[in-house]
């Protein structure tokens, strides 16, 4: 609740000239007035640490771009991906939005990415598998002309930002791990209008696609339920 209430304000804030250091800021602001803590800074991955609290993607950046003082323009889409630690509990949610008037691709890319989203949630029924909910994803985002993008997957999620298991967003049904009452899952389909192919920029953390193309990102954070998927960082 506390991710879906920041990313609403920073959707509301998203606008021509706004920097997304200025949005990293007030991510910040807005989290720790509800006694919680940035997930994503000081989050160290085989010795780099990510060094913002947002992660911060304008058009061609799939994932992880880091704030900076480079100003949102119109027409830019840019995805917000954003994570909380409360009462020892992680959270874990993205949007991805457009700056004024966007293109008809790009409004088109954003649109699918996000129902490719619940169609995945869709298939977190105890006793389906991962590959049911890859499949459902591949097979929509596909059927648009789009591609998903193979090298970053969801995950797990609970104690540990990142937990087993890793939750790809293509498959084929009725493969893969069993699903279970109980397991909580970060579902993050990341959908480009070109190639999947990805390359990471010098930072070391931002990944863009390999031709330039738009790329979206939606997430949710998803338990699973005996009456079936529960959302857990929406409103």
């Amino acid at each position: 609740m506390i991710v879906a209430e920041v990313l609403q304000e920073l959707k509301a804030r998203v606008a021509p000239d706004v920097t997304t250091l200025e949005l990293d800021a007030i991510a910040e602001e807005l989290t720790l007035k509800k006694k919680a803590v940035p997930a994503f800074k000081g989050y160290s991955v085989g010795g780099r640490v990510y060094p913002r609290c947002l992660c911060a993607s304008i058009n061609e950046e799939i994932v992880h771009g880091i704030p900076s003082n480079r100003p949102l323009r119109e027409g830019d889409i840019i995805g917000l991906d954003y994570g909380v630690i409360y009462d020892g509990f992680y959270g874990d949610s993205a949007i991805t939005v457009g700056i004024g008037k966007v293109s008809e691709e790009a409004q088109r890319l954003m649109d699918v990415t996000e129902q490719s989203l619940y169609r995945g949630i869709q298939e977190l029924q105890e006793g389906k598998r991962l590959g049911d909910l890859g499949s459902a994803v591949q097979r929509f985002a596909e059927s648009a002309g789009f591609s998903v993008v193979r090298a970053f997957v969801g995950h797990g999620i609970g104690k540990k930002l990142h937990e087993e298991p890793p939750v790809p967003n293509y498959g084929e049904p009725d493969r893969g791990l069993r699903l279970k009452e109980g397991m909580v899952l970060a579902i993050e389909p990341m959908v480009n209008a070109g190639s999947y192919e990805v390359e990471i920029k010098e930072d070391g953390w931002t990944a863009v696609t390999k031709d330039g193309s738009l790329a979206a990102h939606f997430e949710h954070s998803v338990a699973i339920t005996k009456n079936g998927p529960y959302i857990l960082s929406q409103l």
